[in-house]
């Protein structure tokens, strides 16, 4: 499957199922979906269907009822070459819906007429990263509720996302849809639908009485500031944007779920509300003590004695990849030593939100951790590659400041 293309790469061609798996039912769902309209046939055993925009009914497909009839494997068959031989949007959304059952979220921007080509693409690419974003929410939701995330899991919520298939961008960045498939994508989607409509009535209740506890609240249905940073970047510029979510046919919807959700719309009047509570949710989160076992990836101080700070690698005890640890002289040392006999350390300490948990405070109990020589050739041949690669773990200088996101040098 296709992993979550920018939108400035081409589209991949889309996937082609099997005649023999195709299910009678679930084609006539999306075919409908997707905007393709009946226009009768033989009743009870098959249906016409015409794509959007041909309304001479010049092209058509004959869809079978069921499997029950002698012909409908043929008939299915002529239905999929037509599809994959298409250059309709529709004929590509449907067929990746058949190929691989999933559910379909869909991002609309109300923003005017692009004027150039540039405009175009650059509406594209702001709509791509919105969805993007918000399905990114949706996993760290899924894995945990938080007001604000961070560093914490991103890791594994951006694995989730490398199965999901993105359909053709409408023309102007005005629309776009995303196909998350149900085996790998189900707990995202299953998420990301309450969050949007919590996040939605937090919002109204902001708007309409001034308080933001309803912004609390709706941490547990799964909204945080990544979502709102989401939404935020969705909305502005527009008059307006839509998240709209349809279950796989095939799978239906999970239990106890409308099997049509309604719609989540967001208006620039909504942005102010957004943003506080971003805000709010950074100051709230809570620092988290942790006891993390780690790889030494960098050390620095500002001479040769002294306190100094270091960056691991984490093995276990944290849902981050690195952490930044300031130590005292002797910690330091230790450290050191622990780093040239390629040894993991365990430190205690909080694990800090500022920053985005990607700092720990109050470093205490510093000990190298004793591995097996299999673990221990593995660990110093990660190291060694990481070396290779053109980082310095000694003293290497600060450039500039620390991407929120990045892998900057470690702070003096």
């Amino acid at each position: 499957m296709d992993r979550y293309r920018p939108t400035g790469e081409p589209a991949p061609a889309p996937p082609v199922p099997s005649p023999d798996e195709v299910d009678p039912a679930v084609l006539g769902a999306l075919l409908a979906r997707h905007g393709w309209r009946r226009r009768g046939g033989a009743a009870g055993r098959y249906a016409r269907w015409t794509p959007p925009g041909d309304p001479s009914g010049g092209t058509s497909l004959l869809v079978p009822e069921s499997r029950e009839f002698p012909d409908s494997g043929d008939l299915l068959g002529e239905v999929v070459t037509a599809l994959a031989r298409s250059a309709a949007p529709s004929a590509r959304e449907v067929l990746i819906g058949l190929a691989v059952p999933s559910d379909e979220v869909r991002w609309r921007r109300e923003v005017p007429e692009p004027r150039s080509g540039a405009a175009a693409w650059t509406a594209q690419e702001r709509l791509s990263a919105a969805a993007r974003a918000t399905l990114l929410a949706g996993a760290l939701a899924a894995r945990g509720r938080a007001g604000y995330h961070g560093a914490r899991h991103r890791r594994e919520a951006e694995a989730s996302l490398e199965h999901i298939l993105v359909g053709p961008p409408a023309p102007g960045g005005r629309e776009l849809t995303v196909f998350v498939p149900v085996e790998h994508g189900r707990a995202v989607t299953g998420t990301l639908l309450p969050a949007l409509h919590a996040l939605r009535d937090a919002v109204d209740y902001r708007r309409t009485t001034g308080g933001q506890e309803a912004f609390d609240a709706a941490v547990e249905a799964g909204v945080s500031r990544e979502l709102t940073e989401a939404v935020v970047a969705l909305v502005e510029g527009t008059e307006g944007a839509r998240v709209a979510l349809e279950w796989s046919p095939g799978a239906g919807p999970p239990p106890g779920v409308a099997a049509r959700p309604e719609p989540v719309d967001f208006s620039p009047g909504d942005l102010p509300a957004l943003r506080e509570a971003g805000v709010r949710y950074v100051r709230s989160e809570p620092a988290v003590p942790v006891r993390v076992t780690g790889a030494v990836v960098r050390l620095r101080r500002t001479g040769p004695g002294g306190p100094g700070t270091v960056r691991l690698r984490v093995l276990t005890g944290a849902a981050v990849a690195q952490v930044r640890v300031a130590l005292g002289e002797d910690d330091y040392r230790i450290a050191v030593h622990a780093h040239l006999a390629g040894l993991p350390i365990r430190v205690s300490g909080r694990l800090e939100s500022r920053g985005g948990f990607r700092r720990i405070t109050g470093a205490r109990d510093v000990t190298p951790v004793r591995v097996d020589e299999a673990d221990r050739d593995r660990l110093l041949k990660s190291l060694r590659e990481h070396l290779d690669g053109g980082a310095d773990c000694f003293e290497e200088p600060c450039a500039g400041p620390e991407e929120e996101h990045g892998d900057g040098c470690l702070e003096p």
